[in-house]
């Protein structure tokens, strides 16, 4: 075995030590994803996704809306949207916030359009705003375990499945 000292860096996830605990966070990453679909001169927004957008497939498209097959066309590349959403689901290792946006996202990987392409570089402006955010695992020595769940019933609108979210705190560090 060899000893590499303290750890600072490790699969692209970046640690910073202090008083307060040990904060994780992908900046570098999160710039590099910036830049690498040409959002460095774009504007940041505040949140990752619009409450009101209506995500849907071709096939319910194709079926419930015919004026909409021309305007929202599927992608003609549609590896640099699943390639972007692969990007950004290893983002919320250190970035929740960006969760259930991208987890949204995930289920149109078959044949996006080009309106959840949009949504998804929306989320990159959103990190744009705060590139380096992350989770701060904290120092102070508390073992209380708090869990927080939430649920909305039948809000997919598709298949009017609920969506359920939940998180756990080990004292003031989120564990999951």
């Amino acid at each position: 075995m060899k000893d590499l000292g303290e750890l600072k860096y490790f699969l692209g996830i970046e640690f910073a030590r202090s008083k307060q605990g040990i904060l994780m966070h992908q900046r570098k990453y999160s710039l590099e994803l910036i830049s690498e679909f040409g959002l460095a001169a774009s504007k940041p927004v505040s949140t990752p996704m619009d409450t009101n957008i209506k995500l849907t497939t071709r096939e319910f498209d194709e079926h419930f809306c015919q004026d909409k097959l021309t305007e929202d066309d599927v992608l003609a590349d549609q590896g640099s949207y699943q390639r972007l959403i692969s990007k950004l689901l290893y983002l919320t290792i250190t970035r929740p916030d960006i969760s259930y946006s991208v987890q949204t996202l995930s289920q149109y990987l078959y044949r996006p359009k080009k309106s959840h392409m949009e949504a998804a570089l929306q989320i990159v402006k959103y990190i744009k705003s705060q590139p380096g955010q992350g989770i701060l695992m904290s120092s102070h020595n508390n073992e209380t375990i708090t869990a927080y769940c939430d649920a909305d019933w039948a809000a997919c609108s598709h298949s009017r499945k609920s969506v359920t979210g939940y998180l756990i705190k080990l004292g003031e560090s989120l564990i999951s």
